[in-house]
Parts: structure tokens; sequence; C-alpha cells
């Protein structure tokens, strides 16, 4: 069974028929919210609106280890996470669809880690490649069976938010090597991860990073809902060819 796990933008998934919804207890507190049940094309899924009901929980808020834990509760073998971007490489402008290969982690303060109990020994996850590659494949080939155009390949960079970035932040994460900046990429693939649940993401540039072309002076946040609302309705027919498969 797939998760896929909403962020803003996709607090539903119109074409899932939804056969049942689940309050989740985890040892870890609440996830965001109930867990919903159904199919797309025939194939079982699970869906999780990570912000929550009416898009209430803030990045940083999020309870990403009661979530990770819900969904694999709920029998998932694997995770398709759906994130806004802002867009810092120049390729990468508003409403294009991209499935990253790496991930830089600039968060702080997240409660990031199944395994900090004092009464166990240390472990160890290897992280050199992030996303499972066999399901960025079948997102790609997804996409080019509904005949979406894509990108194959960014470097993530997760901020901590609330709030967007600084023009001198995004500078200097292009530095560093990021293409796209999002809030809420980590401590999720890290806490898949550590489940052994096989996760990959597909971002949607929702606007330019702070400080690049339209966003120079100032982000415009009316322009960012209609970039949203056109992708996701791409999102949508991705999914549900991914789930033809």
């Amino acid at each position: 069974m797939l998760a896929i796990i909403g962020g803003t933008g996709l607090t539903q998934l119109a074409n899932m028929n939804i056969e049942r919804r689940e309050i989740a207890r985890t040892p870890y507190g609440e996830p965001s919210g109930v867990l919903l049940f159904g199919r797309i094309c025939n194939q079982r899924a699970v869906f999780l609106a990570r912000h929550g009901y009416g898009h209430t929980i803030p990045p940083h808020k999020v309870n990403y280890r009661a979530n990770l834990w819900a969904i694999k509760e709920a029998g998932a073998t694997g995770i398709l996470s759906v994130a806004s971007v802002g867009g810092i490489r120049a390729d990468l402008g508003p409403g294009t669809l991209v499935v990253p290969h790496q991930i830089i982690d600039y968060t702080w303060g997240r409660e990031s880690t199944y395994f900090e109990e004092l009464d166990r020994s240390v472990v160890h996850i290897d992280f050199t490649n992030p996303y499972d590659e066999l399901l960025r494949q079948r997102l790609l080939a997804a996409a080019h069976r509904a005949g979406e155009p894509i990108v194959d390949g960014a470097v993530y960079g997760a901020t901590q938010g609330p709030r967007l970035e600084t023009a001198a932040e995004i500078n200097r994460l292009e530095w560093d090597g990021v293409d796209v900046v999002g809030m809420t990429g980590m401590p999720e693939a890290a806490l898949a991860r550590e489940l052994e649940l096989p996760y990959a993401a597909l971002n949607v540039v929702a606007n330019w990073a702070a400080g690049r072309a339209e966003s120079r002076q100032e982000i415009c946040f009316t322009s960012i809902e209609g970039t949203l609302q056109q992708a996701m309705g791409k999102v949508r027919q991705i999914l549900e060819h991914v789930c033809e498969v």
C-alpha cells in the first residue's frame, strides 16, 4: 500500500475513492490528522495531510515522528511526499514539477529521530542517497505516461520556516548547491529511512525564491495560489499513473 503525504496545495485527493478514515495513536503523539484509506486506480493507498485539516500546522510544528509512525503502522510499504517549494535554479520556475535526488538540512530543534532512548545502543542510518531510487523512477515514469513535463534531479534545501527566506539566505543556499527550497523535507525523509520505508518526493515550484526573477523585491503570494492550483491538477494525474503500476 502506497502512502501519500500532501503538503501545501494538496490537502485532499479528489481522485481517491475513500473507503474509511482512521484516527491514529502513536507513542510520539498525534499525527497531523486522520488517515484516509482508499483506492486510486484500484490500488490501495493511504493519504495524510501534512499540515492538518485547514492547513493549520506550520512546518516547524508538524509532528513528523507521529506522522511517519502512523503511516508505517497502517501498513504502508512506501511514501510519496508532495510539497511546494521555491525555485532557485534558473530552469526551475513557478509551475515546474521536480523529483529531487538530494537534501541539505538547515532545520533545527525538530524531533528528528526515533533512536534517542538512553537505554539503547546508538543507531546510525546510511543517508548517502536520501530518496529511494526505485520510487523516484516510478514517479518519473508516471509523469512521462501522463504527458507531464518533469525535472529529474534537484538538491532540496530544508529551511526552518515558517517565514520565507531573505534574498541573502537564498544566495547562501545557492552557493551551497541548493536548487529548490522548502520547509518540510526534513526530518521527514530521515524518519522514513529509520523506519525502512522507501521515500520519494514530488516537488511543485510555487514561486521564485527570494531575490530571484519576479521575487527580486518581494514574493507575490496572490500568484502562488493560482500556480499551485494549476500544478496540483498535474500532480493528481501523475499519482493516478503511479498507482496504475
